[in-house]
């Protein structure tokens, strides 16, 4: 089982390049990296855990900016979104930023893609909130078709385009790896039948997180393709965690340092979770 870190990268925080150099030089895996575009003013949506949004949430860099900086600074590092939210994004546009990432870091690009939960920052790009799972559906198959070769086209009913000409293509064959974030009622039907691993969220208990690989496993049984990988983000695991999470088969554990909003706290919060490497 792998372990890396998922960590908001802030103008507050340690430099993204110096920051991928802390990780990579103390035996990590991969930096996941979240996305928030902007954070309205007012809104009324509630935060996913009851609590305030933090500071980071405010402050974080552009996913790619962060994850090409930290590409250039290190040789082996998987650089990951977590998650990237593709319902305000455009589909050629986010084509070309991962397939450059990929390009650009040797081949050690990942995506891991959400809906989102923030309806006045959906708004705000002009997404329908009520279409948003239908949107990142069609927006990641539209991104695998550029991907896949010349002359891609595609024909939905939210991402419609003739054939067009995309470069570069990911270095990854067929692509970089796909992970599709969430914990509701179709997540993992999604997961299952778009071909991509499950990017089980942050704060899932571990029977929460094993009923959900079983539940995966079932469903890929049932349409006969393979059980998806499982990414899952864990904050403050005990050695015992890391154990369960290896019995139920998780690919790569991402330990959360969030708060971490000063090179201080990074840097001790990175040399405490090092604790955990094997």
């Amino acid at each position: 089982m792998r372990l890396g870190i998922f960590t908001p990268v802030t103008d507050e925080q340690t430099p993204p390049a110096e920051l991928a150099r802390q990780i990579e030089d103390r035996g990590f895996e991969s930096l996941f990296v979240p996305e928030h575009s902007h954070i309205p003013t007012r809104f009324a949506t509630p935060t996913p855990d009851g609590n305030p949004i933090s500071r980071d949430y405010y402050r974080n860099l552009d996913p790619f900016v962060t994850l090409t900086a930290a590409a250039v600074a290190t040789t082996r590092l998987r650089l990951g979104t977590s998650v990237l939210l593709v319902p305000q994004r455009d589909p050629i546009h986010l084509a070309k930023e991962v397939a450059s990432l990929d390009l650009v870091s040797g081949g050690r690009a990942e995506l891991g893609a959400g809906a989102g939960w923030l309806r006045e920052e959906m708004r705000n790009h002009g997404t329908d909130p009520a279409t948003r799972f239908a949107l990142l559906t069609e927006r990641l198959a539209a991104v695998k078709t550029i991907w896949a070769g010349p002359g891609a086209e595609f024909h939905g009913e939210l991402v419609d385009f003739d054939p067009i000409e995309m470069w570069p293509k990911p270095v990854q064959t067929p692509h970089p790896p796909v992970w599709l974030g969430g914990w509701g009622p179709t997540t993992l039907g999604r997961v299952v039948s778009s071909g991509s691993g499950w990017l089980a969220p942050p704060g899932l208990s571990m029977d929460e997180l094993a009923r959900g690989i079983k539940e995966l496993a079932e469903l890929a049984d049932a349409r006969a393709v393979p059980t998806p990988l499982v990414v899952a983000t864990l904050y403050a695991p005990t050695p015992h965690d890391l154990d369960a999470a290896r019995e139920l088969g998780v690919h790569r554990v991402l330990l959360g340092l969030t708060g971490a909003i000063s090179p201080g706290n990074t840097r001790r919060g990175l040399d405490a979770y090092a604790g955990l490497l094997p």
